[in-house]
């Protein structure tokens, strides 16, 4: 039974790493039909930023104090990653609206620059950004079953990140003109909202997410500039199976995806686990080829 709850657990935290990097492909898809293949990479710049900061706190003071200059990442992550997603969205993506396909192909090159970039930066090897002393150890449930501090950490985060998603679509005026620009575009625009606006935040917001995602995987190993080609694929995975566009179907698939991955993995290996999940869930899209939450209409 300790063997069995652990390995929920573990498909509980992958489940929320998945969310979190899921959530941002969700949002682009629904609002502006974007398929982003350097969302990766926003991951990958909210992992070096910690170890960056680690790094500057080394070099001005002699400490590089994780446990502060983790807590400060945190948000640096989002506001960092958020501002690159303009970056992109204002250089590149604005130009390719309506046009999935040369999206497709655009931001698959904007991945690849910005992976070298970072190789450049930060050298090709993987580095390791130092935990807080108070992440150390786990949580005892019984005398064989251990629940480490870090992946609590992390279901705990993402449960915040989840609540302020929340709160700015819905309790906010951005998040209203979100929510209607997604709902209507030819509507939302001729009753004034700045569609064009509620775009670049809602590529701020998404990439913002997959930052604070790649902060969280920094507590589970190194880093590296191909960290984001990782989980990228199963990312994509949860939000076609949740149903393009739909936040409460993305949160469900997310779970889905990541209790599967570990269940196969743990009956089999991380290669055949992985096969297995991909023929469920096709299966599971020849029967509801919409996804487990359908746009409604009339």
């Amino acid at each position: 039974m300790e063997v069995w709850a652990m390995q929920i657990f573990n498909g509980l935290s992958l489940s929320s790493i998945l969310l979190l990097i899921a959530l941002g492909l969700a949002l682009y898809f629904g609002l502006m039909n974007v398929i982003n293949l350097a969302h990766g990479e926003f991951i990958m710049i909210g992992a070096y930023t910690p170890y960056a900061l680690q790094q500057l706190a080394q070099h001005f003071t002699g400490d590089p104090s994780p446990g502060i200059t983790f807590l400060v990442a945190i948000p640096l992550s989002f506001l960092v990653a958020g501002m690159a997603g303009i970056l992109v969205e204002q250089s590149v993506i604005r130009f390719l609206y309506r046009r999935p396909l040369d999206t497709l192909l655009a931001t698959w090159g904007v991945g690849l620059f910005l992976q070298q970039l970072a190789r450049s930066i930060f050298g090709a090897p993987n580095v390791q950004v130092v935990a807080p002393q108070w992440l150390s150890g786990g949580l005892s449930i019984t005398a064989d079953l251990l629940l480490p501090m870090k992946r609590l950490f992390i279901i705990g985060l993402v449960l915040v990140c989840l609540l302020g998603l929340y709160w700015y679509m819905y309790r906010t005026r951005e998040g209203r003109r979100m929510r209607a620009v997604m709902q209507n575009r030819e509507m939302a625009s001729s009753l004034g909202v700045s569609t064009r606006r509620v775009d670049t935040l809602t590529f701020a917001v998404g990439s913002g997410l997959a930052g604070i995602a790649g902060c969280a995987l920094t507590l589970i190993g190194p880093i590296g500039p191909s960290l984001g080609t990782f989980y990228i694929v199963d990312a994509f995975i949860v939000v076609i199976l949740g149903g393009l566009g739909q936040i409460p179907g993305t949160i469900l698939a997310a779970f889905i995806i990541g209790m599967l991955n570990t269940v196969f993995e743990f009956g089999t290996t991380a290669v055949a686990g992985k096969v297995l999940v991909f023929a469920a869930v096709i299966l599971f899209l020849q029967w509801r080829p919409d996804g487990l939450a359908r746009v409604k209409g009339r």
